[in-house]
Parts: structure tokens; C-alpha cells; sequence
């Protein structure tokens, strides 16, 4: 689930924290040429009941629109992030400088690249905003939802070219092929099950909640400092889910090391996390479940895990049970080695080039 987690393994260098992807300085400095825009949506409906006045949504672009002999937008990609993340994270090196360059599966010549900040997340709008345990209470069908209404009434696009995502962002993946199939002509989810989020999966998101509210501090939401120990043990239990174990064994093979950059990555965390948003973030997850109506994705698919995700375990099943009851779906398992990153596996494109390559053949 967690996009934000990338970062934790990728070289041994100093990075950006896990949790503060919102803040990445790679992402800042790209080489990219990204165009920063925001729209917002006015008495927004949530599924809870709730209403905002004013819902931002921020997103990210590169390249430009094409239109076909019907005047119609045809070359639409959007990138979806995980928990924690930016639409500005796919413009870190592991992932724009393998896909947007000249001839690479998503050459911002050919295609117009759409990367939104979630709600929640980002710049879009999020709890620390102001409304702190006030803000509506959002769920995965809202952020899709506000996703439907940047692309279709805000940028005018009829049917999108390709959707793919990323953690949280896979799963968003698969809502959209049951809820809009008919609105996109490939799907690329990465790192994610087709099931609620139960078992080991909800256990470590729920202690990590509850040990922020346990926090004198949090103060129900309204702290006046950040709840700081409660936001300890939330990002040490991100810190241990996001991990590659054998990457970091080869990177991190003696104590002192591995201790010290544990440390650096938690105390970054800390630092760079609304102790707020991160609670919505995780809580978001509480209502997903494709699995009933997985039939329902018709659109062309292919699906890929990797088998060192601690998050999606390679042992669960729910892949090969379920690509069989889609009707146009493809599953990869990219294997373990000492190069690949765990649940990080996701943004660094160089696994899962060809399988996007071929995609976009089968889908012309």
C-alpha cells in the first residue's frame, strides 16, 4: 500500500523520509518539465454524508494533450500514489527517467502524463489544513471519485488512454476498472490485493493509528506540538513494512550502520508528518473490497507484485483467483533478489518496464 515506502529502499545514500514524499526534494528539482495546477470542486458530497465547501485537488502534468479526428483527447495517462505520497513522487529518477524520455513507454511526446495529489494528501485538501478530526471523514470510493471529476469535467477527457497506480494507487486501480470501465482502455495496478484490508495488513496500519492517539499529545487532533512519540511508533511500523530485507542486508551488513540509518529515516519521518493527515490516510483504506465484484473489470489489465512485499505477502492467493474471474487481466510476481525493494518494488520502473511496454501494444 504504502508509495511513500520507496524511498526507504532505494540507494544507501541520504533520502527523503518515508511519510514526507508530499516534501521530496527529488521530486522538487526534477528535470522534468512538470506544471503544477489545481482545481476545486464545490460542495463535495463524500460517502459518508459529509460535506466540503471547497474540495482542492492539486495535480502535476507533462506533455500535452493530443486530440483525434473527433476532437477528442486520446493520449491521457494517469499516475495514481500510495498512502502518504504526491502525484510529484513519479518525477523522482527511478521511475520518470525509465518512462518519459524519448521512445519509453510513457514519452511525454506521445502522451500527457496527469499525476494528482490525492485527497489528503499532498496540496489537495487534507486535515491539517485547518479541520484537523473535523475534515470528512474519506474513504478510497471519494478519492476516486474526485479523480473522475478532475479528469472528466475538469480536463474535458472522454476516455483516458491508461490508468495505472501504485500501492494505495493500485487499489484505487481496481475501483476504477469496477466503477468506470468503460472509461479506460488499460489498467496497471502495482503493489496491492484485490481484498479488504484484514488480517497482518489492518493489524500494523491499526497499531500504528492507535499509537498516535494514544499520545497525550494528540489531544484528540487539536495538539498545539506534534504528538511525538505517538508519531514514532507509527513511522517505525512503516519503516519495518516498507522494508526490502535482503536489499538491506546487502546495503546495511553490520549493526552500527543499519541502527543509524533506522534512526535517521524514523527521525525524518517524524519531522515531516501530520500526525492527522497520516491517521486519514491509513484509515482510507477501512471500507475497500473489489473482491465481490471483480468481474466487473473488463478493461485490459496487467497486475504486478513482487515477491519481498511484506505489505502483499507472495503466499496469498487472491491474485491467481482473481485474474481468473477478470476478463482481460494479466499477474506478474516479480521475484526476490538483493535489487529489489520490497513493497518499494512499485516505483522503481526498471522491474516492470516490459510489462508496461507490452500493455500499451495489446491495447492499440
Amino acid at each position: 500500500m504504502l508509495t511513500l515506502l520507496l524511498l526507504l529502499a532505494q540507494a544507501s545514500a541520504p533520502q527523503t523520509p518515508p511519510l514526507a514524499a508530499a516534501t521530496a526534494p527529488a521530486a522538487q528539482t526534477s528535470r522534468w518539465p512538470a506544471r503544477d495546477a489545481q482545481v476545486t470542486f464545490r460542495n463535495f458530497r463524500f460517502k459518508s454524508g459529509e460535506t466540503l465547501p471547497e474540495l482542492r485537488i492539486t495535480y502535476t502534468t507533462l506533455g500535452q494533450p493530443h486530440r483525434n479526428a473527433r476532437g477528442e483527447i486520446d493520449n491521457a495517462v494517469m499516475v495514481l500514489h500510495g498512502t502518504g505520497g504526491t502525484g510529484r513522487q513519479f518525477l523522482s529518477p527511478q521511475f520518470a527517467d525509465e518512462l518519459y524520455g524519448p521512445g519509453q513507454p510513457l514519452d511525454i511526446a506521445r502522451y500527457w502524463i496527469i499525476l494528482p495529489d490525492g485527497i489528503g494528501h499532498g496540496k489537495s485538501s487534507k486535515p491539517s489544513d485547518g479541520l484537523h478530526m473535523r475534515f470528512p471523514q474519506y474513504d478510497y470510493d471519494d478519492m476516486v471519485e474526485a479523480q473522475y471529476r478532475l479528469l472528466r469535467d475538469a480536463l474535458g477527457i472522454q476516455r483516458m488512454r491508461l490508468i495505472m497506480g501504485t500501492s494505495m494507487g493500485c487499489m484505487h486501480s481496481l475501483i476504477w476498472g469496477e466503477t468506470h470501465p468503460d472509461y479506460v482502455r488499460a489498467l496497471m495496478p502495482l503493489a496491492c490485493e484485490p481484498v479488504e484490508i484484514a488480517g497482518l495488513n489492518r493489524m500494523w496500519r491499526e497499531l500504528a493509528v492507535e499509537g498516535i492517539e494514544a499520545d497525550p499529545a494528540w489531544a484528540g487532533g487539536d495538539y498545539r506540538a506534534p504528538p511525538t512519540q505517538g508519531l514514532r511508533t507509527a513511522a517505525s511500523l512503516l519503516f519495518v513494512a516498507g522494508a526490502a530485507p535482503l536489499y538491506f542486508q546487502s546495503q546495511y551488513p553490520h549493526r552500527q550502520a543499519a541502527e543509524a540509518f533506522a534512526r535517521e529515516r524514523v527521525a525524518a519521518s517524524i519531522a515531516a508528518t501530520d500526525a492527522n493527515d497520516l491517521i486519514y490516510q491509513i484509515n482510507a483504506s477501512r471500507t475497500y473490497a473489489p473482491w465481490p465484484r471483480l468481474e466487473a473489470i473488463t478493461v485490459p489489465t496487467t497486475w504486478i507484485n513482487s515477491a519481498d512485499d511484506f505489505i502483499n505477502p507472495r503466499n496469498l492467493d487472491y491474485p491467481r483467483q482473481a485474474v481468473a474471474r477478470m476478463k482481460d487481466a494479466r499477474f506478474r510476481l516479480i521475484p526476490e533478489t538483493a535489487e529489489t525493494r520490497g513493497h518499494g518494488t512499485h516505483t522503481a520502473a526498471r522491474f516492470w518496464k516490459q510489462d508496461l511496454v507490452e500493455l500499451l501494444q495489446r491495447t492499440e
